[in-house]
């Protein structure tokens, strides 16, 4: 018994570690998902809260700075249909990496509009982590977002 145990271990680690791996992203994944960033900061220079939904699965979830998660894409679309409108909004994606169905995206942001209830504009930097799936139709669609703001808002220049 005592050495039927390690052999088991054995097989079973070997087992393991034969299994075949997804493969990692292909170069067309991988603007897929930066993609996604690229979309999104047009939709949200057009005030376009349906278009911003677009880009999320059905269950994701989006964890803003300071506020509470958004659960869903009708909370998501809801979430952006209700804020003001952005002047300049640029985000740059620093590391895109993934397997098979799975992706992480992670980059910087920075914003300038109007924060709700204020008359003059503000700027805003910060960064992001987006996680994405391929979804059956083989888009890649966000399911986890989190973004914070590196400091407080500053007046626009």
């Amino acid at each position: 018994m005592r050495r039927l145990v390690p052999a088991l271990l054995t097989v079973a680690a070997l087992a393991t570690a034969c299994k075949p791996q997804p493969a990692p992203l292909s170069n067309a994944d991988v603007a897929a998902v930066r993609q996604l960033g690229q979309s999104y900061a047009q939709a949200v220079l057009k005030s376009d809260a349906a278009a911003v939904a677009a880009l999320y699965a059905d269950s994701a979830v989006e964890m803003p700075s300071d506020m509470p998660a958004r659960v869903g894409k009708a909370a998501i679309q809801a979430a952006y249909a209700a804020e003001s409108g952005a002047t300049a909004f640029t985000l740059v994606s620093h590391r895109t990496e993934g397997r098979g169905d799975l992706a992480y995206d992670r980059g910087t942001w920075s914003w300038t509009g109007r924060m709700p209830g204020q008359t003059a504009p503000v700027s805003e930097t910060g960064k992001y982590l987006a996680i994405a799936r391929r979804q059956a139709d083989g888009s890649w669609r966000w399911t986890e977002v989190i973004w914070n703001a590196d400091a407080a808002p500053t007046p626009a220049h």
